[in-house]
């Protein structure tokens, strides 16, 4: 009866594969599910849960921070949504669209996607990011979908590449929809980052800027991500592993405010090779909440001498009118004083501009040419000794929704693009 049912599925129907049933790949479900693009979802978890399927239904119906999944789809008024739970075939119905369960391996290569008619899978994971890893490498390789029969893979997460001094693979891309999705390449990409939360909202508050200033106006920036909990921290403090070099992750996530790093700059130069010309830094603080994050991006620019300097003002219209222009509405832009719970849930932009706290200072520096130049005796004295260089440091606030609102959303995007070309 299970082969007969397979054999079913019709390969011109788009079916999606999700592996793993985190944080991601839970609101990943979930985004889907609303969207009715796919005519079938099947979730990968790879291992046992909970003594039934029942148990991992209502794990998928309830979450802590978005409530039951029929009320944010439908309203405070519907009722639940799964149907048809079906134990041996670990089949459901949830809003119509049927969903499988498969609970046999956690290996890529080994998931049977081919079976089910699975072109293309979003990776939530976490585990399988280096793209690299051979097909059999003894813990798994993202590789391992395409063997077992997907087209394209999704990776919820930036590429992590343990070896130094190799070659990236020429299938591979890193994408933030609205930033560079003209980069990918449906004959020769299989494997696509779609970044972190994190990089896709610094993506999208840089990408204004750039296209106002243009690069060479811009001499540095940096951003601090003052960061919602991850399921990657401890609820109480523990003993750190075997050699463990950052003691801080041990900490009760409940109770601190965390240091920690971020590799949304390496990516952001991924996306926006522009960047690359910048001398950029970024840090991230993790603190005890369970989503709803802020970017504060710090820029300097060269003011040109013989124009009024850029305000406030200039960079809030920046904003405002990247946000019209944006019709899939990625950029907000917003003069109200929010808090981090009210962007929690919040459909569709990557960033939420704040307005109301966009800073900025003008100011001359004075640079010594003589310190900064070897200038030829016999030129010196028609050289000044010092310039004056008028620059503007300006402060900007970015909210993003890191789980559901922003990332998942524009995630999901990201997939039903690739998947409208494989299922053609």
């Amino acid at each position: 009866m299970e082969k007969k049912r397979i054999k079913t599925i019709s390969n011109s129907k788009p079916v999606l594969g999700i592996n793993g049933l985190g944080r991601i790949g839970k609101l990943t479900l979930w985004n889907h599910i609303g969207r009715k693009f796919f005519s079938e979802i099947v979730v990968n978890i790879g291992r046992k849960a909970g003594t039934k399927l029942e148990d991992i239904a209502l794990y998928i119906e309830k979450d802590s921070t978005y409530g039951l999944l029929h009320r944010y789809l439908h309203g405070y008024k519907t009722q639940r949504l799964f149907d048809n739970l079906n134990e041996e075939k670990g089949t459901t119905t949830i809003d119509g669209v049927p969903v499988t369960i498969l609970r046999e391996t956690r290996n890529p290569a080994n998931i049977p996607w081919r079976e089910y008619g699975v072109k293309v899978v979003v990776e939530a994971t976490g585990k399988f990011t280096n793209p690299t890893a051979p097909v059999n490498s003894k813990d798994g390789s993202v590789r391992g979908h395409l063997e077992a029969g997907a087209e394209k893979v999704i990776v919820s997460a930036p590429f992590k590449v343990k070896e130094k001094d190799i070659s990236l693979p020429k299938d591979i891309v890193t994408i933030v929809t609205g930033i560079n999705e003209q980069e990918y390449d449906h004959t020769r990409h299989h494997i696509i980052s779609g970044a972190s939360c994190t990089t896709t909202c610094l993506a999208h508050m840089v990408k204004p800027l750039l296209d106002y200033f243009g690069s060479e106006k811009i001499i540095s920036a940096s951003m601090d991500t003052v960061h919602a909990a991850t399921g990657t921290q401890a609820v109480l403090d523990r003993l750190p592993k075997a050699g463990a070099t950052d003691l801080r992750k041990t900490r009760s996530v409940m109770n601190n405010i965390i240091l920690t790093t971020t590799g949304a700059a390496k990516t952001l130069g991924l996306v926006i090779p522009e960047m690359n010309k910048i001398g950029f830094m970024a840090e991230s603080v993790r603190v005890p909440i369970s989503t709803g994050s802020l970017i504060i991006l710090a820029v300097t620019l060269y003011d040109e001498p013989d124009k009024a300097p850029v305000n406030r003002n200039i960079i809030n219209n920046i904003y405002r009118e990247a946000a019209q222009r944006e019709k899939r509405g990625y950029i907000k832009y917003t003069d109200e004083q929010n808090v981090s719970s009210d962007l929690i849930g919040l459909y569709g932009p990557a960033t939420i501009i704040e307005g109301h706290e966009t800073h900025t200072r003008t100011a001359n520096i004075s640079l010594n040419i003589r310190k900064l130049y070897k200038i030829p005796r016999e030129a010196a004295a028609s050289v000044p000794e010092n310039i004056e260089i008028p620059i503007t440091n300006a402060a900007i606030y970015g909210w993003y929704d890191n789980e559901l609102g922003s990332y998942t959303n524009i995630l999901g995007d990201l997939t039903v693009k690739i998947a409208s070309m494989v299922y053609q």
